[in-house]
């Protein structure tokens, strides 16, 4: 196989729940495009990295120049609550369902000894001084139902502290044991939302 070929696959590869068979399909797909895909998606790329950043408030991906988010600059979203969510694609499956109207705090991933992730490499710090900027009242821990999703919810539990202005929920019935929330269909995210669980 071609060097470059090769070389292109396994970047593809590395992308979350893409294996080698899914990324040889792809970019055997992209080089036998005749419409010039492959060019115009190396082009979006580009302009993606060099244009797209994370939210200084919370963690979702906007405009570089923006000083804040959509969701940040949004009055109607200032309801008291904040959901903490691992990723980017968590929020997206959330604003699908439409099971939630406040604003959200992305993590960037969750704690994990095996993969090494620590505190210092997720969005944690800058929540504490959110929740009295913003008057938070509730902050729902919609997390994956995992060993790594509840130690992660302990974690920022305990650099949050107890406060006497905050309640702490988390998605109750309908997010199974080891579950993540892209995999949830609106009715089960519904549910898991309308019977969350003070902590």
């Amino acid at each position: 196989m071609n060097s470059k070929i090769e070389k292109l696959i396994k970047q593809f590869a590395k992308l979350p729940r893409v294996g080698n068979r899914a990324a040889q399909r792809i970019v055997l797909a992209l080089l036998q495009d005749k419409t010039g895909r492959a060019s115009s998606l190396a082009v979006a790329l580009m302009d993606a990295a060099e244009n797209i950043a994370p939210c200084p408030v919370c963690g979702m991906l906007t405009d570089a120049s923006a000083d804040k988010c959509e969701f940040c600059r949004d009055g109607a979203r200032a309801t008291g609550q904040i959901a903490v969510v691992r990723d980017l694609a968590d929020v997206w499956t959330l604003e699908k369902s439409a099971v939630f109207q406040g604003r959200y705090h992305i993590l960037g991933g969750q704690l994990s000894g095996v993969a090494g992730v620590t505190p210092d490499d997720l969005n944690i710090a800058s929540l504490p001084a959110r929740i009295t900027d913003e008057k938070i009242t509730e902050i729902i821990f919609a997390l994956p139902n995992t060993v790594e999703g509840k130690t992660t919810q302990h974690y920022v539990m305990s650099v949050v502290g107890a406060r006497d202005d905050v309640t702490y929920s988390e998605l109750a019935s309908g997010v199974p044991l080891g579950g993540d929330l892209d995999y949830l269909d609106d009715g089960t995210l519904t549910l898991a939302f309308g019977g969350r669980k003070t902590l």
